[in-house]
């Protein structure tokens, strides 16, 4: 068996971008709380407090509306020879990748003295491959090496896999790391408050 051809002419199309800035204001999120006390009743301005608890919640308003989704269209190869019978079939296929953060997965501190919210997340991963059409263009079989339901299978698991992978090269998970610090930023720093977006390195494991 060959390993699965490849177009160098994809086509992509960036879709959904960091649409938490826009939702998160148009929702009225708060970021903070405060407490009144008696004075404050009185006219006294009391400072808004910011807890870990609370920044984690909005974390996870946050996920839900950070997403970097991109559209591709590319050619798959699959090619297998059995006793000197070789099958072969060509498929033009479009699908749509998204890719986000985790956001349970991000660390939190909070310097109230300074004003200052630091979150580190992890880096971006892809969340859905989703094949839209599959177009073949050639398809042929010896008569001792015909399609079978396995070969099916292995085309569809290489199509997923050849979508995903072409989603990484064109800089899917950059964009959405780009993406979620922006997003996030605009949308802690409030109140007085900064907020300082880190991405977390993940450590490339040993080989062999």
């Amino acid at each position: 068996m060959s390993e699965p051809g490849r177009d160098p002419r994809r086509v992509l199309v960036w879709g959904l971008v960091a649409i938490a800035l826009i939702v998160a204001a148009s929702l009225g999120y708060v970021l903070v709380r405060t407490t009144a006390s008696a004075a404050g009743s009185f006219g006294r301005r009391v400072e808004p407090t910011v807890t870990h608890d609370l920044v984690v919640e909005r974390l996870q308003d946050v996920a839900k509306l950070v997403a970097t989704e991109m559209t591709l269209r590319d050619v798959v190869t699959y090619q297998q020879t059995r006793l000197g019978s070789t099958k072969r079939v060509l498929l033009v296929v479009s699908g749509r990748v998204s890719a986000g953060i985790n956001m349970n997965a991000s660390h939190v501190e909070i310097d109230s003295a300074n004003k200052l919210i630091t979150v580190t997340l992890p880096p971006a991963q892809i969340l859905s491959v989703d094949v839209l059409n599959v177009t073949t263009y050639d398809e042929s079989a010896g008569l001792l090496n015909r399609f079978t339901t396995d070969d099916r299978d292995e085309i569809q698991r290489r199509i997923r896999m050849q979508l995903r992978e072409s989603a990484r090269q064109s800089g899917i998970l950059e964009h959405a790391d780009q993406a979620a610090i922006k997003a996030l930023k605009g949308f802690l720093g409030r109140d007085g408050y900064t907020a300082d977006v880190k991405r977390r390195l993940e450590l490339e494991q040993p080989k062999g």
